[in-house]
């Protein structure tokens, strides 16, 4: 026994953890992330400085902002490590809720430590405090309720043990990780008892690759050979399971195209032959036909989005059958699905068994590689489009560049806006591993470009880190950029301003509303006098100012640098689309409007939503 305060209990604990998976070992926590108030730094605050040795502490410039910082390190580190993170009670609290949500709608692990109003309630109510007058229990961190996968609200000093504990199992587990929080009402946080050795004894949580039941692979099996068109679609599972070279044995052996979510983009390298890109609303032309033809659909390790199905029209085959590889059993039923509750790659690996000597029609497979040639060629052509005379370059060509200065072991890191729908369709991914492709468009969260960066860099720093993030999303959440310089992360931030909201903006001219509200003008209609380059300046950031696409190159091949991060800024053409994915997104449009082009518009979405499907399979599934 050791007699400590909760939080120094806590703290102890946390710095012991480690998790294993094959016959790899590491520590979880690679440390904390937060902001002081007077809810925290009495208590958690004053653990954290008395064992800064034991759990290293990084000072954050934005609760939301830092829960990114330990998503975007969660997400490199294929679920195996995060960080812990901490704030006061109130806003600081209450500002985590959207990167909690970020968290568990991705399945990434981050452990949220929100201070909390007094158990005591002796002195309520207490600054920032929230109150119920039907429910003294109520506090503002209630809002993290739904946005986690495990809550607990630590009332008693004894009640740390267990919670720990649990939250632990929670994070660790691949099926039910997502954000937890531990609430941490302040007065508890400072109180002293008795604590076993054992708690603060280190620990391995054990990650077991579990297997799919023999009965439902053999149906899989059967699906599998029976199928005329089958197609892969790879999800984050792939890649968290560190699947992709199980997926490549796989595809080599069976010649069945794959095709991407925007998680598993990177699950097959783009030169591979029967690499057909991403799929859906984002998709490219050359995964949407093929999936329109697809008489079978193997899912590996993806929960179906929107995006993904294009609203569910992106299976057209009247009795296209879907199998679901996914160790979360509510993924894996999705779509009607014969579900293999199972990881990705223990499945890949015995589903090759049963399926040694098969192979695709050859009329399929030729088909999908002459796609696969196609889309190869069109993403060539458009990238390199010059642009129109007196305006910027395209998004396009700008994607390009960097793609070609990130190579094999660069990592490209987006959110949200309209870089996320052309990364999707363009980026050429080269890393066997699947890791050089980051976006996160499970919350499609803006501001979370510049932190997931940081999360990113903290995971694999011997990797060059490309942040693409637009002008609108800057303005949402700058500031993590001083925590990037004041931490010296050294990372390449390519700053696009195209003036406005250029995603939503294309969503409204397409519904009839002209780009309504998504430009940034002054109260005249004018422009906005921005200078966001001067802004990052401002934060302390190294910048360079880009005109052309050449200029960019350029830019790109001096802007490493040790020190900390550079700011590549350059102006975009919004008006430049990209390539036509061939698909849909459901959107629904003002069934009346006195406005012609909303009329026309709705016309459009009619027609469009006879497409969408519900997939029932079949009752012998």
């Amino acid at each position: 026994m050791e007699r400590l305060t909760v939080a120094q209990a806590l703290i102890r604990f946390l710095a012991v953890q480690h998790v294993g998976r094959d016959a790899t070992r590491s520590r979880f926590f690679a440390g904390c992330l937060g902001i002081f108030g007077h809810g925290n730094v009495a208590g958690i605050g004053q653990a954290l400085h008395q064992y800064r040795k034991q759990l290293p502490f990084h000072p954050a410039r934005n609760e939301q902002g830092m829960v990114h910082i330990a998503a975007g390190y969660a997400r490199q580190r294929n679920r195996l490590g995060t960080f812990a993170c901490t704030t006061s009670v109130g806003p600081g609290a209450t500002n985590m809720v959207s990167g909690a949500a970020l968290a568990t709608i991705n399945r990434l692990p981050v452990l949220l430590l929100p201070g909390d109003t007094f158990a005591a309630r002796t002195p309520h109510p207490v600054l920032q405090q929230l109150e119920v007058p039907n429910d003294a229990t109520v506090s503002v961190n209630d809002c993290l309720r739904p946005v986690s996968r495990f809550y607990e609200r630590v009332e008693r000093p004894e009640q740390v043990i267990p919670a720990a504990l649990e939250a632990m199992r929670v994070l660790t587990d691949p099926a039910e990780t997502g954000a937890v929080t531990l609430a941490m009402p302040e007065d508890v946080q400072t109180e002293a008892f008795d604590v076993p050795a054992e708690f603060m004894e280190p620990r391995v949580w054990a990650i077991y690759r579990q297997p799919a039941a023999l009965e439902p692979m053999v149906r899989a099996e059967q699906l599998i050979r029976s199928a005329s068109r089958p197609l892969i679609v790879a999800g984050g599972g792939v890649i968290y399971s560190e699947a992709t070279a199980a997926l490549r044995e796989f595809v080599d052996a069976t010649g069945i195209p794959v095709c991407e979510t925007q998680a598993g983009r990177g699950a097959l390298v783009s030169d591979h032959q029967l690499s057909l890109g991403s799929v859906g609303a984002t998709g490219t032309g050359a995964a949407n036909r093929i999936a329109r033809e697809a008489d079978l659909v193997i899912g590996i390790g993806t929960r179906w989005s929107d995006f993904t199905t294009a609203s569910k029209s992106a299976f057209q085959d009247p009795g296209v059958r879907f199998v679901n590889i996914n160790v979360a059993g509510f993924d894996a039923a999705k779509q009607s699905a014969l579900p293999l509750v199972a990881d990705a790659r223990a499945a890949l690996i015995a589903l090759g068994e049963l399926l040694h000597g098969w192979r695709v029609a050859p009329e399929w497979e030729m088909r999908a590689t002459e796609e696969a040639e196609w889309w190869t060629g069109e993403v060539r052509r458009v990238v390199s489009l010059p642009p129109e005379p007196g305006s910027p370059p395209s998004q396009a060509s700008i994607i390009g560049a960097i793609n070609d200065a990130a190579g094999e072991r660069g990592v490209v890191v987006c959110a949200a806006g309209s870089a996320p729908g052309d990364l999707h369709k363009l980026w050429r991914a080269h890393d066997p591993d699947g890791k050089g492709y980051h976006v996160e468009y499970g919350y499609s969260c803006m501001g979370y470009e510049i932190p997931g960066g940081i999360g990113v860099k903290l995971a694999a720093p011997d990797r060059d880190v490309f942040v693409l993030i637009g002008d609108g999303s800057y303005l949402m959440l700058p500031g993590e950029l001083v925590t990037a310089v004041a931490e010296r992360i050294p990372m390449v931030i390519v700053l696009v301003d195209n003036h406005g909201y250029a995603s939503i903006g294309a969503l409204s001219r397409s519904i009839g509303s002209d780009e309504f509200g998504t430009q940034l003008l002054d109260a005249s209609g004018n422009k906005l006098a921005l200078d966001l380059a001067t802004n990052a300046e401002s934060l302390g950031a190294r910048v360079i100012r880009a005109t052309t696409i050449d200029d960019l190159r350029a830019a790109l091949s001096v802007a490493r640098d040790p020190d900390g991060p550079v700011v590549i800024y350059i102006e975009a053409d919004r008006s430049a689309g990209g390539l036509d994915s061939e698909s849909w997104w459901d959107v629904p449009v003002a069934e009346v409007s006195d406005e012609p082009e909303a009329r026309a518009a709705r016309d459009s979405y009619e027609r469009a939503r006879r497409s969408q499907r519900t997939y029932l399979g079949a009752p012998d599934d």
